[in-house]
């Protein structure tokens, strides 16, 4: 007990006051009370070990205006990111899912858009009647389908136009962001803002997209198939390329388990690309069909790193924008 309590003061006494409003307060009569909040502090501070614990002792004082029960509070937070790696798998967590959220919502646009020229009947309207092929192959729900056509025949509602902006990240990245957007005004005035707010610079027409190149892409996550494998399958069906995750030398297997092949195809072979990977067995996720791909990527430091994440990440959040794609490695 009285081990315990030396370790917990000397914690308490080394960390700034300066904490967030929630905490976990854990009452003490002599050095820390019961046995049971030794324990509720153990587990807590086991079960996060990622967080780190701010621990501060008060005293209050009674109606008597003497001392009585001390209190120690136990503050947490998320763990700052630092260095490369830490960014990357905090990048990696989720990213496939918020990439497939803006594959739905862009297929979304593009049938508001086509049902706005053609119609609702895809018998009549061969614009959409590709596009509910396209999303067939994309696996795209077919609710998102019928809620996209039902939308485009309601008062007001405009057809979707695709514009793209350039950006000058830091250290020298160039980021491409492509929009889907029924009010041109209103996005170019968000993408602004978040350029105002966490850094980045509007690029002039054609300074920055020339560094990429259009290709139809299969993410293949690497603990679904061998390398080898991928890339046997892949040829055959008629891919141009597979690209291999970038990974560090202090990556470990969780990190290079949450990685992606990148099986590059042109566009008359993808089709049969993904069937020959659903014949063997190997899963895969597609994001809108293509992707802008780097033709050369730069390194950055790991401040860089950071900063064109936090970008990247705030501009993909806009309801407009629909990818967002840079030459970092």
């Amino acid at each position: 007990m009285r081990g315990i309590g030396a370790i917990l003061h000397k914690f308490s006494i080394g960390f700034s006051l300066k904490c967030p409003t929630n905490s976990l307060s854990v009452q003490r009569s002599g050095l820390l009370g019961s046995k049971n909040a030794i324990s509720s502090l153990s587990s807590s501070y086991s079960g996060n070990c990622s967080s780190l614990l701010l621990l501060h002792e008060e005293k209050l004082r009674g109606s008597s205006g003497y001392p009585v029960n001390n209190v120690r509070k136990i503050w947490t937070f998320p763990p700052v990111c630092m260095g490369r790696r830490s960014c990357k798998i905090a990048g990696r967590k989720g990213a496939q899912d918020a990439k497939k959220s803006k594959l739905y919502c862009r297929i979304g646009k593009e049938v508001v858009s086509a049902v706005k020229k053609g119609g609702p009947n895809p018998e009549s309207n061969t614009a959409l009647a590709a596009l509910i092929d396209k999303a067939k192959e994309l696996d795209v729900p077919k609710e998102i389908l019928e809620r996209n056509i039902k939308r485009a025949s309601e008062k007001g509602q405009e057809a979707f136009i695709e514009k793209i902006y350039e950006v000058y990240g830091f250290g020298g990245v160039s980021i491409v962001v492509e929009v889907s957007t029924d009010k041109i005004k209103r996005s170019v005035a968000a993408i602004r803002e978040v350029l105002k707010d966490y850094g980045g610079k509007m690029a002039d027409s054609g300074s920055v997209l020339f560094k990429f190149r259009r290709a139809r892409v299969v993410n293949v996550k690497v603990t679904h198939a061998d390398r080898d494998q991928l890339l046997g399958i892949a040829l055959d069906a008629g891919a141009e390329d597979v690209i291999e995750p970038s990974i560090d030398e202090d990556d470990t297997d969780e990190d290079r388990s949450e990685s992606y092949y990148k099986v590059v195809s042109p566009a008359e072979n993808y089709a049969a690309i993904l069937s020959k990977l659903g014949e063997e067995g190997i899963s895969f996720e597609t994001d809108n069909g293509s992707e802008l791909l780097p033709i050369t990527t730069i390194e950055v430091d790991d401040e860089a790193v950071e900063l064109n994440k936090e970008l990247t990440s705030q501009l993909l959040e806009l309801d407009d924008v629909d990818a967002v794609y840079t030459d970092q490695k």
